[in-house]
Formats: C-alpha cells, structure tokens, sequence
C-alpha cells in the first residue's frame, strides 16, 4: 500500500501483516494496552452483550402473538420461510461480518482507526448490494421453479416476501461486526435487542388488519430487519464522526484483502446456517411425506426450536466481546492469554447452560401451554432439542478461535458435518416424523462439537475445556436426582413445575458454593 498525505496512524501496516500474527519488533512495540483486554472489560462486555441478548428475547411475543393470532399452521409456514431466509442471507453477507469484526478489531489494536472507516464503508457496500441481487434472483426462481420443486403453494408465497429482508439483515450485520469489532457492545442492544422485536410485532399488527392473513409475519419481518439495521448503522456511523476524511486510492485494496480473507468464512458461515436450520428446512420439505408431518406438528416444532434457542443464544454474550479480543490477542502473539480467556468463557457458559437445559427437560409441555394447548405434544421434541442447543453453545466459541487463525479448518468441520448431520437428520425424519428431526439435529450438533474440539486440542494445542467443570458437573447431579424424584412423584403441572424449581434452587446453591472457584478460573 503506497503513502499519501491522508492522515495515518503512528505506523502503517499493510492488511496482510493484519492477517498474520504480528512478529516484527516495531509492530509489537507499537501496540499499547489497549490491545490487551482485561478480566474486568470482558466481563463488561459479556453483560453488555447478554443485555442484548435479553432484549432479544422480546422477540418471543411476536412468536406467541403468531400462534395465538393465527395458529400453529401460519408459524410453522413464517418458521421454515424465516429459517430459509436467514440461511440465504449468508450469501448475501458471505462472511464479510465475521471478517470485518476481525479486521476492524486488528486496526484498532495497532491504532489505525482510519482503515477501520473504509473497512466499514467496503463491507457495507459489497453486503447490501450483494443482498438485494440474492433477493432478486432468489424471488425470481421461487416463482419461475418453485412449484416444479413440489414445494407448498403457501411456502413459496411465505418465501418471495420475507426474501426481501435480506438488505436490512446484510445493514444490520456489518453495522454490528464494526462496532463490535471496536468493542462497543451496547449497540445490539439498540438495534437487535429492542429496535428489531418491537419494530416486527408493531408491523405485524398492523399488516394483519391490512388483509396479509397468514403471510403477516413475513411482510412484518421486512419492516423489522430494515429498523434494525437503520439503527444498527446509525450507531456505528456515529464511531467515526471525529476522523478526518482518509485517503480514497486504498479502498480497492482493502476490498481485495477483505474478500480473499471472507471467502472460507462465508462458506463456513452459510454451511453452518444450514447446520443450524435444517431439522426445520427439512422437515418442512417432509410435509405430508412423513409419518405424523403436518403443517400442524411443522408449527409445533418451529415454536420448540424457538424456545430451545435460546440455550444456543448463551454463547451471544460472550462471542462478540471474544471475537475481537481474541483476535487482537492472537495478533500480539499472547496466544497462552487467549486459551485462558477461552476456558474461562467455557466455564461461566456451562453454568448458565446446564440449569435452564434441564428446565426445558423436566417441564417441556408446561413451558408450551404459552402458546396454546395444542402446542404441548412437542414436550419431548423439546427436551432433546434443548440438549442439542446446549452442546452447541458450548462449543461455539471454539469457532470463533478457529476462525481468526485457521477459517480453512472450520469450513472443513462445516463440510463434514452438513454431509453427515443432513444425511442423518432426513434418513431420521423419514421414518420416525418429528421426532427423527429432534434426534438428527441433537447427532448434528453433537459432531460439529467433536471435531472443533479435536482441532483445537491438536492443532492449536490448547487445553481441554472439560479440565477443571467437575464443581458444575457435581452440582448437576445433585439437581437431577430430585428434580427427577419430583417429577415422576407429582404428576402433571404441578411435578413439572416443582422439579423445574428443584433444579434451579440445586444450582443457585451450587453456584454460591463454588463461586470462590469459579471466580479463580
């Protein structure tokens, strides 16, 4: 990259030497504290994020309001055509959040806040214009070739309106990946966690009097996904307010460094995507095809994956604020500080998995009344795909590890695991309906785990996750045994409720016991 008299940083490096770990004793002796993120901001950001991810959880009125409005057949229709959605914005986005997040975190470790401008500018313009092509095409097709697929009428109407949200998503996404890139976590809180859920349930109330009947849901996801990213962009915008303009003949650079860089980890991120959604996406293609697959049951599980989400959503809080910092860690050569911090992630999410997994487990059909009595048959979907999101969560951080050094490696778990994890889920659903998604996507999950967890140990040689959870393992037990006593004792609500409450006071208490333990990890 060639010096102009725009305004630099103290010392120029160039996007390659960003992509590497830094070795060269100028560079090292450039870096400041700063670069270095202690205990106490980590836990900041985890809090910051979680507030997020909380708000988040505004979003499960929109669901209920669904279901209770119009039933089980039009959430299981806006289900699979909001996991098909998203699963298509990964095109649209192509990695380019993840890789901003990344590269904008290694900007600001060296104090070159200039390239984190034309980043953010660079990765804004490729993701929406990429994202309203994808929307064109993608409506078109479904229309010219969607009934030729044997797909459900009301599916492909479902699908060519909630297509178009895919702008706001890319908005939203690279918005987000800069100011967390930067560490400014409360963002999300603005965009995702309240703009987005409020914004959606004000617009599906209105477009139901509007005469859009089931597809409501989709055309209020639209107004959504677009609130979300104005807010989203606005707020990241405002990060660089104070920088002069920087010097325009480098963008075409950093847009070739950033897409090279991109190209495994948008793989990765849409075969991932898919991992994620493909008991739903499948099982919505099974329709009338399985033994027990209904619209009917589709709505059903699409609510019990909702729920059992928000197990897979503990990593959110601490993903974000990991991301950068293991990336600036990594950068600085302090890799031996990066796996500490890594374990340490590890342990604070197993306490907060293991005790809401098990409330899933124990009261599933109770939890589902909320959305109405017919909804309660999915109690047992509920407890294994609870467990499937559980272990997910606890082991995605390792992605994130993986994909600031290695992202070959994790496009090759991806791979692997979409071949065998969908081979399994539609062999699975074939024969046992339902509940052959549950158990295909608890097999998928578990895989995808196996492996990260093997890359890590081996070839990046850091430690096992599972040294030192003995005092979280122990407290499990000591909840299950009459939590479960309870549960088989009191029959109906009542027993799940209460063994529900067992197991929570069991691991308040074993939390408070070992929390001189847990403060030392």
């Amino acid at each position: 990259m060639r010096a102009t008299s725009a305004p630099a940083a103290p010392q120029r490096i160039t996007p390659a030497e960003l992509k590497t770990p830094l070795n060269r004793t100028e560079s090292l002796a450039a870096l400041s504290t700063p670069g270095t993120i202690t205990g106490r901001e980590l836990k900041q950001g985890a809090v910051l994020n979680a507030l997020a991810m909380l708000a988040s959880n505004f979003r499960a009125i929109f669901t209920l309001l669904i279901a209770r409005l119009l039933g089980p057949v039009a959430l299981g229709i806006f289900s699979v055509a909001w996991a098909t959605t998203d699963l298509v914005s990964k095109i649209g986005v192509w990695g380019l959040d993840d890789a901003t997040t990344a590269f904008v975190a290694r900007s600001e470790a060296i104090k070159a806040h200039w390239r984190s401008r034309i980043l953010f500018r660079v990765a804004l313009i490729i993701a929406v214009s990429l994202s309203t092509i994808v929307s064109v095409v993608s409506t078109f097709a479904l229309r010219k070739f969607g009934h030729r697929l044997q797909m459900e009428p009301s599916m492909i109407s479902a699908l060519t309106i909630v297509l178009w949200a895919l702008p706001g998503i890319a908005l939203y996404r690279i918005s987000t990946a800069v100011s967390r890139g930067m560490k400014v976590m409360k963002h999300d809180i603005f965009s995702r966690g309240l703009t987005e859920p409020f914004a959606t349930t004000i617009a599906f109330l209105i477009a139901l009097p509007l005469g859009f009947g089931i597809f409501a849901p989709e055309a209020a996801q639209i107004g959504g996904s677009i609130a979300a990213g104005v807010v989203a962009f606005i707020l990241a915008f405002g990060l660089f307010r104070d920088l002069s303009r920087s010097e325009s003949d480098v963008i075409g650079n950093e847009a070739r460094e950033l897409v090279a860089y991109t190209l495994p980890i948008g793989a990765d991120q849409f075969l991932n995507a898919f991992i994620w959604r493909l008991d739903v996406i499948i099982l919505g293609w099974f329709v009338g095809r399985a033994p027990g697959v209904t619209l009917t049951t589709l709505g059903i599980y699409g609510a019990v994956v909702g729920l059992a989400n928000g197990l897979r959503r503990v990593s959110q809080p601490f993903t974000p604020i990991f991301a950068p910092v293991v990336a600036g860690m990594t950068a600085t050569g302090e890799h031996a500080q990066a796996a500490a911090t890594y374990v340490r992630l590890l342990h604070w999410m197993l306490w907060i998995l293991l005790p809401f997994a098990g409330v899933m487990i124990l009261a599933g059909e109770t939890i589902l009344l909320l959305f109405g009595p017919t909804f309660q048959q999915g109690g047992q979907w509920l407890g294994i795909v609870a467990v499937a999101c559980a272990t997910n969560a606890f082991v995605n951080l390792g992605e994130t590890v993986i994909m600031v050094q290695r992202p070959g490696l994790n496009l090759l778990n991806s791979l692997i695991t979409c071949v065998v994890g969908s081979s399994a889920t539609f062999l699975l659903i074939a024969h046992f309906g339902v509940l052959g998604a549950a158990i295909g996507i608890l097999v998928t999950y578990v895989l995808q785990g196996v492996i990260r967890t093997i890359i890590l140990r081996f070839v990046f040689h850091w430690p096992n996750p599972l040294n030192g959870v003995r005092p979280v393992v122990l407290t499990a037990i000591m909840a299950g045994m009459p939590a479960v006593l309870c549960r088989v004792l009191i029959p109906g609500i009542a027993g799940q409720i209460s063994a529900a409450l067992v197991c929570l006071a069991f691991f308040g208490a074993g939390w408070l016991y070992y929390r001189r333990a847990v403060q030392q990890i």
